[in-house]
């Protein structure tokens, strides 16, 4: 069963993202890896952008209703039961799914691995037996890119770049929360520190893990994040002069 798994995610991860990464790099002028990331980085954001688009409108509806969150958590302090049914309630009646969030990452996860080998297999060991038929062979990917940076190997300074993405795509998914003024509303007080917390912990926990990895992969992480959050700005200043439009007419 196993064995079954790991070859059908080669077969529908592993090796397309390989042969895609080795046919932009045969038609990519000068043939440089950080250009191929770059554009492989382009083409996977595409493929996901319907997705991440709906999740983003999805947080940034969350954030607006924060404030009646906060409001049936504080009513319903008292009872749990009661509060996770108007919150389903309140969530059916504005048409959000709160755990619409998790779904890129769901989605990108598999993508994640299948990057994460191909740098370190196809960069780092040179491994291109998988190639399609009509994919050119190079016989050797040079992983040097921009002249001066090994994407096979660790690069601290793409780690702490990419950390500090992560930071600023968090920071701009916080929902500004009210001043809660009954000083027994606890849950409210939680949830904000916790959000607070995952906003710097996500970050260093990238900046740790990224600190090892193949820096092709941390590469593509802070790309792909760098793009997303490009993506919300422009999603969000798109919903606000959509808004202003309706109130206008």
């Amino acid at each position: 069963m196993i064995n079954l798994i790991i070859n059908a995610f080669n077969l529908i991860c592993y090796q397309p993202l390989l042969n895609l990464l080795v046919f932009v790099y045969n038609i990519i002028p000068g043939h440089d890896i950080g250009l191929v990331i770059i554009t492989l980085t382009l083409l996977i954001k595409l493929a996901l952008y319907l997705p991440s688009r709906s999740t983003i409108k999805a947080q940034q509806s969350l954030q607006e209703l924060q404030p009646k969150i906060d409001e049936m958590k504080e009513k319903y302090k008292d009872d749990k039961e009661r509060q996770a049914k108007e919150m389903m309630n309140l969530y059916k009646e504005h048409k959000i799914n709160p755990l619409s969030s998790c779904l890129p990452l769901l989605i990108q996860l598999p993508f994640l691995i299948a990057i994460y080998q191909v740098f370190n297999t196809g960069l780092r060991n040179g491994s291109l037996s998988l190639l399609y038929p009509f994919i050119a062979n190079p016989g050797h990917i040079n992983s040097l890119a921009f002249g001066f940076l090994d994407m096979a190997k660790p690069q601290w300074i793409l780690a702490v770049l990419a950390g500090a993405a992560q930071y600023w795509q968090a920071s701009m998914m916080i929902a500004k929360r009210p001043a809660i003024k009954n000083k027994d509303s606890k849950d409210e007080d939680m949830s904000a520190i916790m959000s607070r917390q995952m906003t710097i912990m996500m970050p260093l926990m990238t900046i740790v893990i990224g600190w090892s990895l193949p820096s092709g992969l941390v590469f593509y992480w802070l790309l792909l994040t760098v793009f997303t959050s490009l993506q919300q700005l422009i999603t969000k200043k798109k919903t606000i002069t959509d808004k202003a439009e309706v109130i206008n007419n």
